[in-house]
């Protein structure tokens, strides 16, 4: 059950459209300043041009700063970004009270554990959904929509292959705090701690509360080849929140996750595993099979070890 008590009158049901125009243009406003802010500091940091680090941004990657510049700029601009907007919202807009004694109360290593076990799960799953999602072939009247959704997708690639291309230890440790941490933070602060109890309430159904959010957190990494398997996350992260109560759990599920794939990419960058993240040619069926049932089974004992779920905890 979600906790987001609120008084302001702009978060009732009644007003859900202009709620959530709010929310985008806080969250876009905020998004874009601090990145503005971010790349006028990247030139004393980091002992570039301002020019280096529009090109830098745009996919010139030859710059030797040009990783940890990068990492600096998404690191204040999107995951501090995020944290920050939905905090604006939340605290300053809607007045709201996500009763964090309550949330961290409500962890417990128990469900830390099965945490655990959902994501690992969740990751074999993705497997074959992103089998399925690179295999997408749109209608021919849809032709120029899928080029366009190739290039973007070769675009992103081509930026997640350089931030990933960990060649220091100081690199690493930056890549975990970014891609890791912040990321963990700020989007589910804002996606599983202010979107989807709204979407919850907006709809009157958690379950399509909880994939609506999911949908949304997938659109907006604008990688339509990778749409399936982030949407999935999403709903991991929206069923822990919900099932618990407690924030903390997305929250560190979704550091576990991203963690655990940078590390991953490193070992395989270091010739100490077999590990290619960005290869989608080969499915393994027992594998997908596997985690399928180790995340239901984790999903239902989760659900098992915690509270009933009523409705949804906010006075709006």
């Amino acid at each position: 059950m979600e906790i987001y008590e609120t008084e302001s009158e702009i978060a009732k049901r009644k007003n859900w459209l202009l709620s959530l125009i709010v929310i985008v243009l806080v969250s876009i406003g905020i998004l874009v300043i601090l990145q503005v802010s971010a790349m006028a500091v990247v030139p004393y940091l980091f002992n570039m041009s301002m020019a280096e680090t529009i090109s830098m941004l745009t996919g010139d990657f030859t710059n030797p700063n040009g990783r940890m510049a990068i990492y600096f700029v998404q690191g204040i601009g999107s995951g501090i970004g995020f944290w920050v907007a939905a905090s604006i919202v939340i605290h300053f807009i809607d007045q709201a009270n996500l009763q964090w004694e309550v949330q961290l109360a409500r962890f417990n290593w128990k469900g830390g554990l099965l945490m655990l076990m959902i994501v690992f799960g969740g990751m074999l799953v993705n497997g074959f959904l992103g089998y399925l999602n690179s295999n997408l072939v749109l209608p021919d009247f849809m032709s120029d929509i899928e080029i366009w959704m190739r290039e973007m997708e070769d675009q992103m690639a081509e930026l997640t292959k350089f931030i990933t291309d960990f060649q220091t230890i100081p690199e690493l440790f930056a890549g975990i705090l970014v891609i890791g941490i912040l990321a963990g933070i700020g989007e589910e602060m804002l996606f599983r701690g202010l979107l989807q109890p709204k979407m919850h309430l907006y709809t009157g159904n958690a379950h399509v509360g909880i994939w609506l959010t999911a949908f949304i957190f997938s659109a907006i990494h604008v990688q339509f080849y990778g749409f399936l398997p982030r949407m999935l996350l999403g709903g991991i992260f929206g069923y822990l929140y919900y099932y618990s109560g407690s924030l903390t759990y997305p929250i560190l599920a979704h550091i576990f996750n991203n963690t655990f794939t940078v590390l991953l990419i490193y070992a395989s960058n270091q010739g100490w595993i077999d590990f290619d993240f960005e290869s989608t040619d080969t499915v393994s069926y027992p594998a997908a099979l596997t985690g399928l049932l180790v995340l239901m089974a984790g999903i239902f004992y989760f659900k098992k070890i915690n509270k009933p779920n009523g409705k949804l905890e906010q006075s709006i």
